[in-house]
């Protein structure tokens, strides 16, 4: 049994039928209209052809009414009556009335037509012996008033329109049922691309995600493929990110997590509170290097997801340097550290993402605190600063610890890499400056490692000038 999606598609019409539709209405409409009005057209000029000849036998018969040059009407010979109404194809019929209305020759059933007689000629259509006949008055005044009528049947007139209905339709529908064999064909072939599309993905594993390679002759379906295609690449970086944070996670909390289970079960087996007391604060010491692992994985993950559709826009960097530096001042306390700020006092604005610039601040500010202490057991001092120039505006921060060697500055900015003071002392993963890094990839910034005046660490960010017209978000 088909699926609800299944059934509700294969209800919809086909995207050929549409196609098809839309095109071969209007066109049928369009060639109804045509043919009417030309049928219209032809109609009013054969019914004038027509009305003019009976006008003019109309007229003839009026002359051979006053052949006699008299004022007396003298009545046409009977060869002048068969000649005016001989038609090989039509009944005719006369009738001609004094101004009295008295027959004064012809056919009496033949009446003269009633109504606006003001014209000279007046026609109309009426039933004479249960035919249709078109009918003639002629009113004529020369020298004595009388009234000539002329009738004739349509049966010329309406085979005449037959055969112009006949040559106007018939030709021109089997063009329309023509064009209708050679458009479905036509759409069939143009969209025969969009069906090895469709096809390609319906056989295409769900884990494959390379792009599609179907050939496509026109613009709008390479589009579709082009956009199919980057859905795919976005996906495929979705999926990377989460199956290397997925592998990140087993094994970088693996060691943390056995440490803190050994740590729990040597504390369960003693008796001694104080010994209880070392264990948990050992076990909180782990938790936090295990919370900072995780926090810093997601960071990495949310990076590399952010990588498609991130929206950069212009911020106050002084703004955020102050509230980075006021949420630090009790951990540099505990830590028996200094921190400070400098270049803040001036808004200063770069184009970025707010909780990038917070996250690169909180991870140097986090190697600092971890290896920036003095190694001649002097108090340590971090430093925030920014500093606007004509290249851009540079974010960093700066301490007055031992420092990189200069064989390991750019190295440190790549995942799970750990200077020499670091697995000296056992602490990070390897993954702080990756994390800098990363998001200074993504705000289009410049990462510079570099040695304080106290000859300390010094890293940077150089972000470009934003213009004065971008309005800033604060």
């Amino acid at each position: 049994m088909p699926e609800p999606d299944a059934r509700d598609a294969q209800r919809k019409p086909s995207l050929r039928r549409q196609l098809a539709r839309q095109v071969l209405v209007p066109l049928a409409v369009t060639w109804l209209v045509g043919t009417l009005v030309v049928l219209s057209v032809a109609n009013y000029f054969v019914g004038r052809a027509y009305d003019r000849a009976l006008l003019d036998d109309a007229y003839a018969l009026a002359a051979r009414m006053q052949a006699g040059g008299t004022e007396e009407l003298s009545m046409p010979s009977a060869r002048d009556l068969a000649t005016v109404l001989f038609d090989q194809s039509e009944q005719n019929y006369f009738a001609i009335y004094a101004s009295s209305g008295e027959l004064i020759a012809g056919q009496s059933k033949l009446p003269r037509a009633t109504g606006d007689l003001s014209r000279p000629a007046h026609f109309d259509t009426t039933e004479l012996d249960g035919l249709s006949v078109r009918r003639v008055t002629l009113a004529i005044d020369r020298g004595q008033a009388y009234t000539v009528v002329m009738a004739q049947t349509l049966t010329s007139r309406t085979r005449l329109l037959e055969r112009l209905i006949a040559f106007a339709i018939v030709p021109q529908a089997v063009l329309l049922l023509g064009l209708g064999v050679w458009l479905r064909r036509a759409i069939r072939e143009e969209l025969r691309p969009l069906d090895e599309l469709q096809q390609a993905m319906s056989k295409r594993d769900a884990r494959d995600l390379t792009p599609l390679t179907t050939p496509t002759e026109t613009q709008d379906l390479q589009r579709l493929t082009d956009a199919v295609n980057a859905l795919l690449s976005r996906i495929s970086l979705g999926v990377t990110a989460q199956r290397e944070f997925a592998g990140n996670v087993a094994h970088e909390l693996r060691t943390p997590l056995a440490g803190i289970r050994a740590l729990a079960e040597y504390g369960l087996k003693q008796r001694d509170g104080e010994i209880w007391r070392e264990q948990l604060e050992a076990i909180r010491k782990s938790e936090q290097r295990a919370t900072h692992l995780v926090d810093q994985l997601l960071a990495l993950a949310m990076a590399d997801e952010a990588t498609n559709g991130l929206q950069l826009n212009p911020l106050r960097l002084d703004v955020l340097c102050r509230e980075v530096v006021m949420d630090y001042l009790s951990r540099t306390e505990l830590a028996r550290a200094d921190i400070g700020a400098e270049g803040i006092d001036q808004p200063i604005s770069v184009v970025g993402h707010p909780s990038l610039v917070v996250g690169l601040l909180t991870n140097l500010i986090d190697n600092a605190l971890r290896y920036g202490k003095p190694t001649d057991g002097s108090q340590a001092m971090i430093t925030v600063y920014v500093r606007p120039h004509e290249q851009g505006v540079d974010l960093g921060v700066s301490d007055n610890g031992p420092g990189l060697a200069d064989g390991e500055r750019f190295a440190m900015s790549e995942r799970w890499t750990q200077g020499a003071l670091g697995q000296e002392l056992g602490q990070g993963a390897g993954l702080g400056l990756a994390i800098v890094a990363r998001y200074a990839r993504l705000m289009n910034a410049t990462l510079t490692f570099g040695r304080s005046a106290s000859g300390g660490a010094d890293i940077y960010l150089r972000f470009p000038v934003v213009s004065s017209s971008t309005k800033t978000d604060v």
